[in-house]
């Protein structure tokens, strides 16, 4: 791989033709090592790519700045977006993925990319779980957009969320299914976190799409 990522990567334990593919994406301040607990139960027939954010943010790291509450930083924002996609296809090629079976994971900051990507890349994005995030204001009003009629996308979010308000996952949710996507939304009486019951919600969603 070429790219400028760190990532930790494991490979399907069954063997066959062209394997499905799970990418996580992990939130601010965190690593590659959170997110692969969620999908233990896949890693013997995915190929799991956990991105670590380019970005130093202690104790770990993040993919992008924030201007304000709501507002990534625009040019750091568009940079990443275009290196993930870049990622993607590069993995894609060299582990040979199954391209239609590929889903995308990410917690807050994780799930604004993730929710970003699928608008961005369309149909090579077939299945989502947005944990905690929103879909900033530039990427509805700005960015070019594929078509998501073919996505099955899990929105989650914790009712006392004081990071990211739970209203922008529900705003997500009514974006998406108007665009024709296929939402799973759920919320939790949490806050910024993943309590075992998400966990139990989206490992189902993710077998059962």
């Amino acid at each position: 791989m070429k790219s400028p990522f760190t990532f930790k990567y494991s490979a399907p334990k069954t063997t066959g033709e062209k394997m499905p593919s799970l990418f996580l994406l992990h939130g601010m301040g965190s690593n590659e090592e959170d997110l692969p607990q969620l999908v233990e139960s896949f890693k013997e027939t995915h190929h799991i790519f956990s991105l670590r954010g380019p970005i130093v943010y202690n104790p770990g790291y993040a993919f992008f700045t924030i201007a304000e509450v709501g507002k990534p930083d625009r040019d750091v924002f568009d940079k990443v977006v275009t290196f993930i996609q870049s990622f993607i296809y590069e993995a894609i090629e060299e582990y040979d993925l199954d391209p239609n079976n590929i889903t995308l994971l990410g917690f807050s900051q994780g799930a604004i990319l993730s929710q970003t990507l699928a608008l961005t890349m369309g149909n090579i994005i077939t299945k989502v779980v947005a944990l905690s995030g929103y879909i900033p204001g530039f990427v509805k009003e700005e960015y070019s957009k594929q078509p998501v009629d073919h996505l099955s996308i899990f929105i989650s979010h914790g009712d006392y969320d004081y990071v990211i308000p739970s209203q922008w996952g529900a705003e997500s949710k009514d974006y998406f299914e108007m665009l024709g996507a296929n939402v799973t939304f759920k919320t939790y009486g949490d806050g910024h976190g993943v309590t075992p019951e998400n966990h139990q919600d989206l490992v189902k969603f993710l077998k059962e799409h």
